[in-house]
């Protein structure tokens, strides 16, 4: 019962867990294995010593049996538990810190970001007033441009009036220092002119009122409007029907004027002398002329001319 008592305090003793420190501590170094100790060899019985060069080759063979170091995994011990909310917490320190670390980098980069940001708003701004201030002066630039064009434009336009009125005077004078006989002769032609042209005029305003009746239509009933109207259907069938004769007379005209002159005699020069078309050529000259002609000895006979 004692001996129960004594192993149940020391399993309380173990249990009790140590306080986390806020700080998280490095994970202890795994203790390297210790080297297994040779097993003790049996006793042999008492031989014949062996020569020297056969015991070294044995204490070679030895140290190539023997194992080498090799690291492995740390180990827990047997004696004490291992408490693992201490080794939870330590990760979770561990964790926090590194995103701290992600979070401090994430912020950095956001405010490295925003100033460059800030940078280039300021650059488009500046940009932005240099072009308009470009565009001010090219504007001021373009408005002188247009302002003296308009001041050439004008003094060009002045100085041609100017040399016109010059000319016109000059004329002037030549034509009043010319007589008056020849100024009194033109005016006597263009009154003549003047005249003529009144006369034709009137001609037509009066064979225009002569055609040109007036209705007086207001007085009549039915039956006579009736009458009117039949009245001037039957003159406007006249003047299409003479309208209609005018133009093929005209057509007549030309047709036959065209075949006058397709049929109208015309002259035909044969060596020098002028014949009428469609008058007969003499037997005697036909037969002189054939025999001019190259290739040709015989005359031809009466009949065949």
């Amino acid at each position: 019962y004692e001996e129960f008592e004594e192993g149940a305090e020391e399993v309380v003793e173990v249990e009790v867990a140590p306080e986390a420190a806020p700080e998280p501590e490095p994970e202890p170094e795994p203790e390297p294995e210790q080297e297994p100790e040779p097993e003790p060899e049996p006793e042999k019985q008492p031989e014949p010593e062996p020569e020297p060069e056969v015991h070294e080759e044995e204490a070679y063979e030895e140290e190539e049996d023997k194992p080498k170091f090799k690291p492995s995994a740390p180990k827990i011990p047997d004696g004490d538990k291992v408490d693992f909310d201490d080794i939870q917490k330590k990760r979770q320190n561990k964790d926090l810190v590194e995103l701290q670390a992600l979070i401090d980098s994430h912020f950095e980069s956001r405010k490295k970001e925003e100033e460059e940001l800030i940078a280039l708003k300021e650059r488009i701004e500046k940009r932005r007033a240099e072009r308009a201030e470009q565009q001010r002066i090219r504007a001021e630039k373009d408005k002188e441009r247009q302002a003296r064009r308009e001041e050439e434009r004008l003094r060009k336009e002045e100085a041609d009036a100017k040399k016109r009125a010059d000319e016109d005077a000059k004329k002037k004078s030549a034509l009043s220092s010319m007589g008056s006989q020849y100024s009194s002769s033109l005016h006597k032609a263009d009154s003549k002119r003047g005249g003529k042209k009144q006369t034709e005029r009137e001609k037509k305003k009066k064979i225009l009122a002569d055609r040109r009746k007036p209705l007086n239509i207001d007085h009549l009933n039915e039956d006579k409007l009736r009458e009117k109207a039949k009245e001037l259907w039957d003159w406007m069938y006249q003047l299409e029907a003479e309208k209609f004769e005018h133009i093929e007379k005209l057509k007549r005209q030309k047709y036959e004027l065209q075949e006058g002159r397709r049929c109208s005699p015309q002259k035909v020069s044969v060596n020098g002398e002028i014949y009428t078309h469609g008058q007969d050529m003499p037997a005697a000259r036909v037969s002189e002329l054939y025999l001019q002609s190259p290739g040709i000895s015989d005359p031809p006979p009466p009949g065949s001319l």
